[in-house]
């Protein structure tokens, strides 16, 4: 077990030098954590169903919490499409349409939403052609939104008929939804800690024709 200590040392501190860092990354080490974990309980002479009482309700209320309450509003808004998906499935509704004007991949797509729905978000793919000036496509949009958005939308027969996104862009973007007709169908709660171009809730806004 003492041969496993310097692998998985080695493993997280080369992963933390990494600039692009996700929880994912360290999944690998996991299990050789849970075994010096269990090592150590073992090893306790005292205190031993104390200490297991404590890890057990130290992990299960962050545990619920993350799980079923915090940033829980990208799936919510998820099912509530596909509703609208289904929906729309019918002779007598309008085919819906949906943009996401939010950070990248901040949603799922159709592996959650299991419906034939056109739907688009901004992009940010990496560039690989060595460009130092490159920026992509949400930086874009975020540094001057409503430019964007009439660039993109330069008639209305090409409008979505929804819009999704943060709270936090609301402001910005209202001339632009008052001018094509949009108007805030459903709001999801999101997260008790907004931070940056995340906000507290999501807006779905609808087109009304």
């Amino acid at each position: 077990m003492l041969n496993v200590f310097p692998r998985d040392f080695t493993l997280k501190c080369s992963f933390s030098l990494l600039s692009h860092k996700e929880f994912r990354f360290i999944y690998p080490v996991l299990s050789f954590c849970m075994v010096f974990c269990g090592y150590s309980l073992a090893s306790l002479k005292t205190w031993k169903k104390p200490a297991v009482c404590f890890l057990v309700l130290s992990n299960l209320l962050p545990a619920l919490y993350t799980g079923l309450i915090h940033q829980r509003g990208t799936l919510d808004v998820m099912n509530h499409i596909q509703q609208l998906c289904k929906e729309s499935n019918s002779p007598t509704n309008t085919e819906v349409s949906v943009f996401f004007l939010m950070p990248c991949h901040s949603t799922p797509f159709y592996s959650h939403v299991h419906c034939p729905i056109t739907m688009q978000f901004l992009q940010c793919p990496p560039d690989l052609t060595g460009n130092k000036s490159y920026i992509d496509e949400a930086e874009i949009f975020f540094s001057d939104p409503v430019r964007w958005l009439e660039a993109h939308f330069p008639n209305q027969t090409v409008l979505s008929t929804h819009l999704v996104f943060f709270e936090v862009l609301e402001k910005e973007i209202s001339p632009f939804l008052e001018r094509n007709s949009y108007v805030k169908t459903s709001e999801f709660f999101h997260t008790h800690v907004p931070e940056g171009r995340v906000g507290r809730n999501i807006y779905l806004y609808e087109r009304q024709t």
